[in-house]
C-alpha cells in the first residue's frame, strides 16, 4: 500500500485533497516558516470538510529547538487539535548542538499518545544526519513515518540518502515518507527502494506557490504516479 499525503491551508484545499484522492493530509499554518501550528478552529474546518485522517503539526517557532515553556503550550495545543479532529501529529526537535532532543519529542510523544505521529523535516537540518537518523528510526512511541528529504536542500539532493537508509530494510523503508521538493521524477526511484509514502505541497497547487489552492486533478495525476510506481 502507498501514501500519498497534501499540506492542507483550509477547508477547500481538504475537499481537494480527497476529491483527488489523497490518502491523508498535514494541516499547517504558515508556511513561510516552513509549517508552524495551525489555528484549532482551522482543525475543525478541516475535519468538517473531509473524512480524510488529518495530522496536525506542533511545532511554534520557525527553528527546530524548543523549550519547556513552548512545550507547556505545543501539549495544551494538541488537546485542542485532538477535540477538533486531528487523527495523529507532526512534531521534532533539536538540540542546541543539532542532536535530536530525545526528551522532547518524548514528553510531546507521550502528551499525544495513543495517536500516531510522524518525525517531521526536523531530520533534515540535523547536525550529523545519519546518527540523528539512526536515533528517529528506533524512537517508537507511536512512530509512524519520518517526513524527509535526506538534505536540507531538498529531495534533489537527497535522494540518494533516502534510497540508503531504505535499503536499510522494511522498517526503515516504511518509516520514511519521502518530502519537500519532491518531483514526480523522484518518484519511480524512490518506490524501487521500498518507499511507498510521500508527501506533496506546492507540487499540487497550480502555479507551485502556497498562494493556490490545492488542484484536485494535480492531486489525481499524483495519486496515480504514486500507485503506479509503488504498487497500488
Amino acid at each position: 500500500m502507498s501514501l500519498l499525503e497534501v499540506i492542507a491551508l483550509s477547508a477547500d484545499d481538504a475537499r481537494a485533497a480527497q476529491e483527488g484522492g489523497a490518502d491523508r493530509i498535514e494541516a499547517v499554518a504558515d508556511m513561510a516558516a516552513d509549517g508552524l501550528t495551525p489555528d484549532p478552529d482551522l482543525v475543525a474546518e478541516l475535519r468538517a470538510a473531509t473524512s480524510l485522517p488529518i495530522r496536525v503539526m506542533l511545532r511554534a517557532n520557525a527553528g527546530f529547538r524548543t523549550s519547556i515553556p513552548e512545550l507547556d503550550r505545543l501539549h495544551r495545543a494538541a488537546d485542542l487539535h485532538r477535540q477538533a479532529g486531528a487523527d495523529g501529529f507532526v512534531l521534532g526537535f533539536l538540540d542546541p548542538l543539532g542532536a535530536v532532543d530525545t526528551g522532547a519529542v518524548g514528553k510531546l510523544a507521550a502528551v499525544v499518545a495513543p495517536l500516531p505521529w510522524t518525525f517531521h523535516r526536523a531530520l533534515d537540518h540535523a547536525t550529523e544526519p545519519e546518527p540523528a537518523w539512526r536515533t528517529v528510526r528506533d524512537l517508537g512511541g507511536g512512530l509512524d513515518t519520518v517526513l524527509t528529504a535526506g538534505s536540507p536542500r531538498g529531495v534533489d539532493a537527497g535522494v540518494d540518502a533516502l534510497v540508503r537508509r531504505a535499503a536499510e530494510g522494511p522498517r526503515s523503508a516504511g518509516l520514511i515518507m519521502a518530502g519537500g521538493g519532491l518531483r514526480r521524477k523522484h518518484v519511480a526511484v524512490l518506490a524501487a527502494a521500498g518507499v511507498t509514502a510521500f508527501h506533496v505541497g506546492t507540487a499540487v497547487r497550480p502555479d507551485g506557490s502556497w498562494d493556490a489552492p490545492v488542484d484536485a486533478r494535480l492531486v489525481r495525476e499524483w495519486r496515480a504516479l504514486v500507485s503506479a510506481a509503488a504498487g497500488r
